[in-house]
């Protein structure tokens, strides 16, 4: 696919992709939704052939993604949002989701609607200090979607998913970190600087572990606590069958920083 919408850049085991509409504070439109989702599927299918060992969602401009770009929705009156969301948006969140990669949300400025809730799918989310939230859909007689009702109330916990999603307020990163919603905020000038050392730290790290990590917490949720106890033995035993487990223990016991292959 030749990318219009999207930037999608690889260097030293990072795969990072920026929304690239900001004239539109990169809205999402339908062929922004289609290369996002392409994207993070070559990486899933591919990453390991071409070194890559993490991914990054960030925006061009002044904004992360002000969500749905109305103009692309045609007439308000016959859209319809069960077929976007059910065709569209599914595929691109569960690409994230699905990912054997860490997948590391860079929100460098205003994160609406849709766009907060791409980037609250995410691993790990780290926004810059001008950064916000607002989960925007009440403002035109909708609700949150793109997993806004399911990943909202187990990041902040329901009495501020419920005044969130209702009033529709802005959430400033500072806010979001300090509720749980999102891992990190970092001093706008800093901000660039920051998660590319956090890409960077993970793109050297154990990245069998770090997916058998993802798909232990991501399935914790349905899970009674013994069957949590046999799935992590399950992932752990097969994360102790790795090279970089050797690699680890090694490192450990020589005092030095281990080498990890991502194997």
């Amino acid at each position: 696919m030749e990318y219009q919408a999207i930037q999608f850049d690889t260097a030293n085991g990072v795969a990072t992709i920026t929304l690239n509409r900001p004239e539109k504070m990169n809205a999402l439109n339908a062929q922004m939704r289609a290369e996002i989702t392409h994207a993070l599927r070559e990486v899933s299918l591919h990453g390991h052939n071409s070194g890559l060992r993490v991914v990054v969602l960030t925006g061009a401009g002044k904004a992360f993604c002000s969500g749905q770009d109305l103009g692309d929705s045609g007439n308000a009156a016959t859209l319809d949002l069960e077929r976007t969301l059910r065709d569209e948006y599914t595929p691109m969140i569960r690409a994230i989701l699905d990912c054997p990669y860490p997948v590391i949300a860079a929100v460098n400025g205003a994160a609406a609607g849709a766009g907060a809730n791409l980037a609250l799918s995410a691993d790990v989310v780290i926004a810059s200090e001008s950064a916000f939230f607002v989960q925007a859909f009440a403002r035109i007689g909708l609700m949150p979607d793109a997993g806004g009702t399911y990943n909202l109330p187990r990041q902040m916990g329901m009495a501020k998913a419920m005044g969130a999603a209702l009033f529709a307020d802005k959430i400033s990163a500072k806010q979001a970190d300090d509720w749980g919603m999102i891992w990190e905020h970092v001093a706008d000038d800093a901000f660039d600087a920051h998660w590319k050392a956090r890409a960077a730290h993970l793109a050297n790290g154990p990245t069998a572990a770090y997916s058998r990590i993802k798909e232990a917490l991501r399935n914790s949720w349905g899970n009674s606590f013994d069957e949590q106890l046999a799935h992590e033995a399950k992932l752990q035993g097969a994360c102790g069958k790795t090279r970089d487990f050797q690699e680890g223990v090694v490192a450990f016991l020589e005092k030095r920083p281990a080498n990890y292959e991502g194997r």
